[in-house]
């Protein structure tokens, strides 16, 4: 589904703060930034542009509402086929839902001194988000019907998955995950240099069964895990490499031996057994909610039985 990429103001409508997007202090509400014409009904503002991923980190379930801010006169820069370089001054929001609740909503600030990502949890009413610097527990139902310690990060945490080389990064809006018609509507309305050429687009997440289980579970790997697991993120060292546009099936774990073993592997011996995901690390650490085994390790406190189920086909029909 293509979402609109028309950026003109009309009459009367809420245009976003660039004081609250640009400046040095942190907003205590989310109303501050101007993001929304409606919050309780995440209607964007005049600026702000709705986007989908074709497919999105699990996150417990929830679902997720996301949308972009570039200012007013710049572009977002295509950067090959990866992350789209967003200038000074852009935003990108994501608000989770759970139940039809809005349970938080995380902006990333692109501001002078770099990128700074800030919590907000919604108000029982639903009227307003407010900064949670320190993060919080929220007693939720899952999707499952069970009860869900759901996690809200603190600021530093953020940057265990978006920090590169220290720094706090995008980690979403790449090329390859994104659809082509909404790059192209980004472009028209002049908020992207060029529309950049896609040699394999990640499959959308509710096609996963009629697509190539590799794609499907590659992207899904992408998206849930290379934030950390490539060459200068946090798991850099475990020589694992889960990123869409890696290509050496060793760095993917096939028949890789892990850098350390032990009680994480669950006393395996090989990352991807082609053939048999019971005795791949990789499926096995993903099953496991337990902690010191459990990957990813942060985000999530109940398993993604569809995550499972993409993982596991593309093991299963990989050539022993």
């Amino acid at each position: 589904m293509l979402m609109s990429a028309t950026l003109a103001a009309q009459p009367g409508q809420k245009m976003v703060s660039e004081l609250a997007v640009r400046g040095s202090d942190f907003p205590a509400v989310l109303s501050d930034y101007g993001f929304f014409a409606d919050s309780a009904a995440q209607k964007p503002a005049s600026g702000v542009t709705p986007y989908r991923l074709n497919i999105p980190l699990w996150s417990d379930g929830a679902d997720k509402l996301r949308f972009v801010y570039i200012p007013p006169g710049q572009q977002a820069k295509a950067q090959d086929e990866g992350l789209l370089d967003l200038p000074m001054g852009s935003a990108l929001i994501k608000t989770f839902k759970m139940g039809g609740k809005l349970i938080e909503t995380r902006v990333l600030l692109h501001r002078a001194e770099g990128w700074v990502a800030l919590p907000y949890v919604w108000d029982a009413d639903q009227r307003e988000a407010r900064l949670t610097l320190g993060g919080k527990r929220i007693a939720l139902t899952g999707p499952d019907g069970k009860p869900l310690s759901y996690a809200v990060p603190n600021k530093n945490q953020c940057k265990e998955c978006h920090g590169v080389a220290g720094a706090v990064t995008p980690i979403g809006p790449k090329a390859y995950n994104l659809a082509p018609a909404w790059l192209a509507a980004l472009q028209k309305a002049g908020k992207l240099d060029h529309v950049p050429v896609v040699t394999k687009r990640i499959p959308l997440w509710e096609e996963r069964t009629r697509a190539d289980a590799a794609l499907a579970a590659r992207g899904y790997l992408d998206v849930n895990c290379a934030h950390c697991h490539n060459a200068n993120g946090a798991a850099s060292n475990s020589g694992l490499y889960l990123g869409w546009l890696e290509r050496d099936p060793i760095k993917l774990g096939i028949g890789k031996r892990p850098v350390a073993a032990g009680r994480g592997s669950g006393n395996l011996d090989v990352d991807v057994v082609p053939g048999d995901a019971a005795h791949s690390i990789l499926y096995f650490r993903m099953a496991s909610l337990e902690g010191g085994i459990a990957m990813p390790e942060l985000g999530r406190a109940a398993l993604d039985p569809a995550g499972l189920t993409a993982v596991k086909r593309w093991i299963g029909e990989m050539k022993r």
